[in-house]
């Protein structure tokens, strides 16, 4: 079993920066890939970015590449979401999930097997 605890989230006004980050216990080490998913008040939770464990391969979701960067860091068994120029429409509950697996689908929540209880982000205009 892999454990998902994330912290970082807040408030923050309109144009300014956040750092989410997610630390793995457990059988950490079987993570292949780690995600950033988000879910707003009435809307269905959607994929942010995945970064792969072994060569930190990337992908984002349209509404935040430009602005978002996901990191990860090996040793600390930590993945990191930076959110930059944050709009409102950024506010969400952002959830880390992380996956066995690199033959799934990044962006699809359904491919991967473990999450996080999720931190709330704020943004204000």
């Amino acid at each position: 079993q892999v454990q998902l605890v994330e912290s970082g989230g807040g408030l923050v006004q309109a144009g300014g920066s956040l750092r989410v980050s997610c630390a793995a216990s457990g059988r950490s080490l079987s993570v292949s890939v780690w995600g950033w998913f988000r879910q707003a008040p009435g809307k269905e939770r959607e994929f942010v970015a995945a970064i792969t464990w072994r060569g930190g391969s990337t992908e984002y979701a349209a509404s935040v590449k430009g602005r978002f960067t996901i990191s990860r860091d090996n040793a600390k068994n930590t993945a990191y979401l930076q959110m930059n120029s944050l709009k409102p429409e950024d506010t969400a509950v952002y959830y880390c999930a992380a996956t066995r697996s690199v033959l799934g689908d990044k962006s699809a929540a359904r491919d991967y097997d473990y999450w996080g209880q999720g931190t709330q982000v704020t943004v204000s205009s």
